[in-house]
């Protein structure tokens, strides 16, 4: 069997809960290596003569010296994601749990996946059964919840392109991830799937397999990055009867059931890539504040009100589900804090704060493209180490605003950042884009935005009137 290994995420807990074994410096990068950045060009290139960022004003902060590492620690850059697959992580991690193996490294599933089913006889009704609900008697036995909630969840596999960085300069490889997913709502045409967007974000082509080992292929219908969340969507049409009668709807909790500590709990998902497999535990702790660090993208997560869980989450339960003694959806397994002093530090994204997302990432359209809107701004990433090297907010970096543009119109200068776009949290030019893609010429939105004054960044909120695409942009 082939050797796997998965992307994993870096980060620190604001709360400082556990914070013995942490990064001192901050986030560190595994998947990089040799201070790469995420997008593979030197780290030193942010620090030459000539710095995009830096505005009359503001001074660039002094690079700290290079701290001499020893012992363990000093070998995570250059061992990568590999002893990561073996649990070997020192120094207190954040970890996003999906699951990665690349063909370059001749790493892939230790199984096949069947074809996509296309067009398959669907019978006579496409109704899919919703999962029963009752209170476990004991813990201890989880079997009834398992065998009533398994077919909700479905294994998600995700074929895309890394880049990275060789003495030859960068590469591209295909690679071969693996999450979860939870059946959350169907229509008459599509069932939908809710999963975190890092189980989805980069796909080439998706698919997922349900509790039957049916592989049918997906497509991403909505993606919330800021609070990683995705739906991808299954035509109906492409899946067969006798799938359709063995796969259910999720029962979801409702939002107006408490939580508590100490609680029985259940963790469904898609582990290590081999297929569902059931883990149980309690509530350890509500409330907690993660912080989540794609190394891929460099992007930053943060989430205030994480459901702590010592139920088993290991890589590839992102995006399944966490039960209740009743079966019934509570949260979307999305991490793990991982440390060679630490077990049973699960998180989970609360089904109360998700389910509002979800609903909106099902039922909202892109606007047709000769209605697209337009901004007229260019714009830089600054990801979190370029954030942290320049003191400066995560977020877009404009630098050109077109003029006569709408962004023009209504304030916006070249230097802004922009964070925000419509209250959804923004850290890239494609994060942007995605947004727009649900906006039509005319309608009016909000911009969250840092603007350097007197030294200091500063947030405006400035609203704009999106404008129409001109022919060229077309």
């Amino acid at each position: 069997m082939d050797n796997n290994y998965y992307n994993n995420y870096n980060s620190q807990n604001n709360n400082q809960q556990g914070a013995q074994g942490s990064n001192a410096g901050g986030y560190q990068s595994y998947g990089a290596g040799n201070g790469q950045n995420t997008n593979g060009y030197a780290y030193n290139s942010y620090q030459n003569n000539y710095n995009p960022y830096q505005q009359p004003g503001q001074q660039q902060r002094p690079k700290k010296p290079k701290k001499q590492h020893h012992g363990f620690g000093a070998t995570l850059g250059k061992t990568v994601a590999i002893a990561l697959a073996f649990g070997l992580v020192a120094g207190g991690v954040f970890t996003g749990v999906s699951f990665i193996g690349t063909k370059v490294l001749g790493i892939g599933s230790s199984k096949t996946q069947t074809e996509a089913s296309g067009n398959k006889d669907t019978g006579d009704s496409a109704s899919v059964q919703q999962t029963k609900t009752g209170e476990a008697g004991d813990l201890l036995d989880v079997s009834s919840i398992a065998k009533e909630a398994m077919p909700s969840i479905v294994a998600i596999t995700n074929m895309g392109t890394i880049s990275y960085q060789t003495f030859w300069g960068i590469q591209q490889q295909q690679s071969e991830s693996c999450g979860s997913g939870i059946i959350i709502n169907q229509d008459d045409d599509y069932l939908y799937i809710v999963t975190n967007n890092h189980v989805v974000e980069d796909a080439d082509e998706l698919t997922v397999q349900f509790a039957d080992n049916e592989t049918v292929t997906c497509e991403v219908k909505g993606t919330d990055a800021s609070d990683d969340l995705a739906v991808v969507k299954v035509a109906i049409s492409d899946i067969k009867a006798d799938t359709l009668n063995n796969i259910k709807v999720a029962t979801v909790a409702d939002e107006n059931q408490e939580l508590v500590v100490g609680q029985g709990v259940i963790a469904i998902g898609n582990a290590l890539g081999y297929g569902q497999s059931v883990t149980n535990g309690i509530i350890s702790a509500l409330g907690r504040s993660v912080t989540v660090q794609d190394e891929q993208t460099g992007q930053t997560i943060v989430n205030n009100n994480m459901i702590q869980t010592n139920a088993a989450i290991n890589p590839g339960n992102s995006g399944g589900a966490l039960l209740n003694a009743k079966g019934e959806v509570i949260g979307i397994n999305s991490a793990k804090y991982s440390d060679t002093q630490v077990e049973g530090f699960g998180y989970a994204i609360p089904i109360t704060d998700a389910m509002p997302i979800v609903e909106q990432l099902i039922t909202r359209e892109k606007v047709d493209e000769s209605k697209t809107a337009f901004l007229g701004i260019q714009g830089q990433d600054v990801s979190a180490d370029i954030a942290k090297a320049y003191n400066m907010p995560e977020g877009i970096y404009l630098y050109e605003v077109v003029k006569g543009s709408p962004a023009e119109d209504a304030g916006l200068r070249q230097g802004d950042i922009i964070t925000k776009f419509d209250k959804q949290t923004v850290r890239s030019m494609s994060e942007l884009k995605q947004q727009m893609a649900y906006y039509k010429a005319g309608e009016k939105v909000k911009i969250t935005i840092e603007r350097l004054e007197n030294g200091k960044y500063e947030e405006h909120s400035i609203e704009v009137k999106l404008g129409s695409a001109p022919a060229t942009q077309k």
